[in-house]
């Protein structure tokens, strides 16, 4: 999950804002810190523009892996393999990225849905552009496999609407029970972790949804409204109000006037992910801003918070049941 400036700046704070947000998922692409190379007289052409990453709510196509490319024997290092592709081996994989030539002046490392893009100045050779590669092997290999456990979890969070069917909520998985009843109701049994929701024998999969996604809601009014105040005194602050929110890109926001949203989506996440969330937006009561003293206000009511924000960053929208 992708905080508004994710780390605490180095320079000096920022200036106050009207209010702050919490960005709800991480970002698809993630860039690596640019090497700039010496000038050289080569010219390459540009090739075509990378394809735009999919988007939430589109269907999911998993892209090829490019940590699953074999070597195969006498291929030389790098080689084109599709236009504005090629190939490059690190340690013992075969890395497929694309290329593209700029006017910037120094080398660019993205890791997208579709892979590893490099962008590159136009008088750069491509071995120096190896070299380059060679010297940020450990990041890119890094966040490619980060790419492809995201791939995993996003086909393992399918959900069946069905009896049996389960779903996160409080960090834990929660098994559908389904009952045919004439009337509606919805029953929570905490030691089994079972929600048993009781439909009329003719209602639809939405009617399910509807259900338990009403009832979700009023967990986490509920749980959110219990934890708001314990952070509050913590940090000796007061808020105006609170409210649930349905962002789509947002974990939740705080105003300068103290009104304070919580995105509803938090309660399929365990209590330390919403406690940093809240003590988030809390400390924005004090500092509304990312800058050091910001950070050092979170932690000084929430110690574990670095690893709490980890989790969200890296739980994208397709590890939630879609209602």
């Amino acid at each position: 999950m992708k905080l508004l400036r994710q780390t605490p700046p180095d320079s000096s704070s920022d200036a106050p804002q009207p209010g702050q947000q919490l960005d709800l998922f991480a970002p698809v692409a993630e860039a690596a810190p640019s090497p700039t190379p010496a000038p050289a007289p080569a010219a390459v052409p540009v090739p075509p523009p990378a394809p735009a990453a999919p988007g939430w709510g589109q269907p999911f196509q998993p892209a090829r892996d490019p940590l699953a490319l074999s070597p195969s024997p006498g291929t030389p290092s790098s080689q084109l393999s599709a236009p504005g592709n090629r190939r490059i081996q690190l340690e013992s994989h075969v890395i497929e990225y694309r290329l593209v030539r700029s006017k910037r002046r120094s080398i660019g490392f993205v890791i997208d849905e579709d892979g590893l893009r490099i962008t590159a100045p136009r008088w750069v050779t491509i071995a120096e552009l190896e070299n380059a590669i060679r010297e940020k092997q450990r990041w890119i290999l890094s966040k490619l496999t980060e790419r492809r456990e995201r791939s995993a979890r996003r086909l393992q969070a399918q959900m069946r609407w069905e009896d049996g069917g389960t779903l996160p909520f409080l960090g834990r998985d929660l098994t559908l029970r389904i009952r045919a009843a004439q009337g509606v109701g919805v029953a929570f049994d905490g030691e089994a972790m079972e929600l048993t929701v009781s439909l009329p024998p003719d209602a639809t999969e939405q009617q399910l949804k509807d259900r338990v996604q009403g009832w979700l809601q009023r967990e986490a009014k509920r749980l959110f409204g219990e934890r708001l105040p314990l952070y509050a005194e913590k940090l000796g602050v007061a808020y105006h109000s609170f409210a649930l929110s349905s962002a789509t890109t947002q974990w939740g926001s705080c105003t300068a006037q103290g009104k304070i949203r919580l995105n509803w989506r938090l309660i399929h996440f365990a209590l330390p992910q919403i406690d940093y969330v809240i003590a988030h937006e809390l400390a924005h009561l004090r500092e509304m801003n990312h800058s050091p003293r910001f950070w050092a206000t979170v932690q000084s009511i929430f110690p574990e918070f670095e690893a709490a924000k980890r989790v969200l960053r890296d739980s994208g929208p397709e590890t939630l049941p879609i209602f």
